[in-house]
């Protein structure tokens, strides 16, 4: 049923919120699309609302067929940006519909809390996990060695603890789709780190970020290579993981890694916002 056969403002907002509902159930992303200004444009209906899901799957109407149809396909620009608001004239994006040229329109982005799953239970592991609970990221924890992932020692509800049988088959699970999820892999060895990668290069995560030395970061990527996996995959990797603010302790070494997470998530240059004074 396409939007415009929708008998009413309030039966659209049911279907919208029902649409909301089930991107947020199945951990996916939409863009809610909203007409915020429309000065001069009889026709407009402000407040009018259009949630696009997918390139053919929208619920409600902005009330105007051609509007509708270019705000589909900036939808699917906007998710790609990873802002999460943006407002803007439909002049910017359709200058083709010159009737709504004026028009503004807000874009918001539809999706689960971020989440970050954590590859290693060890110090960085743990100072990471907490660090990202009080950041309100829903984390992961993840380690072969049960007594490394007990609610005694991690008692945050947004703080899920897995004890892993297999590597690989736990990363997976807890990564899923990769909508909205980082990875960050702080294991204790090789073997650990090069299990936890394979099963997360193929999938569309935010972020992939490898803990160690360049060698040793270097040896698990270029076993990947060797085994096949995507050059450009291997290329967004961030390895070694986090950003260099001389960071000693865990604590500051998990500073290091989530500063580098949100700066990745943020679209952040990771420069110092103090920089133009002395260039």
């Amino acid at each position: 049923m396409s939007s415009s056969e929708l008998p009413g403002h309030k039966a659209q907002s049911s279907l919208i919120a029902e649409a909301v509902s089930q991107t947020l159930a199945e951990n996916s992303s939409a863009t809610l699309a909203t007409l915020i200004e429309a000065v001069g444009i009889p026709q407009a209906n402000l407040g009018s609302k259009l949630l696009v899901r997918e390139a053919t799957t929208t619920a409600g109407t902005l009330g105007h067929a051609e509007l509708d149809r270019v705000v589909v396909a900036q939808a699917a620009r906007f998710i790609e940006s990873r802002a999460d608001t943006r407002v803007l004239q439909v002049k910017e994006f359709a200058s083709e519909l010159t009737d709504w040229s004026e028009a503004k329109i807000l874009f918001e982005r539809i999706q689960a809390e971020s989440r970050l799953v954590i590859c290693g239970a060890g110090h960085v592991g743990a100072s990471l996990a907490k660090l990202a609970s009080m950041m309100g990221y829903r984390a992961t924890l993840i380690d072969d060695r049960a007594e490394f992932v007990t609610r005694e020692n991690f008692p945050e509800k947004n703080i899920e603890l897995v004890a892993a049988g297999n590597w690989s088959e736990a990363v997976r699970l807890a990564v899923d789709k990769g909508q909205g999820v980082s990875v960050a892999i702080v294991t204790r060895g090789h073997s650990e780190d090069e299990q936890c990668l394979r099963a997360v290069i193929s999938v569309e995560v935010d972020y992939i970020g490898l803990i160690g030395s360049k060698r040793r970061t270097n040896i698990v990527l270029q076993r990947l290579r060797e085994s096949g996996a995507a050059v450009e995959r291997l290329e967004k990797v961030h390895a070694p993981v986090g950003l260099h603010i001389g960071a000693v302790t865990p604590e500051e070494v998990a500073l290091a890694i989530m500063a580098e997470v949100v700066m990745v998530r943020r679209s952040g240059s990771g420069r110092s916002l103090s920089a133009w004074r002395r260039e």
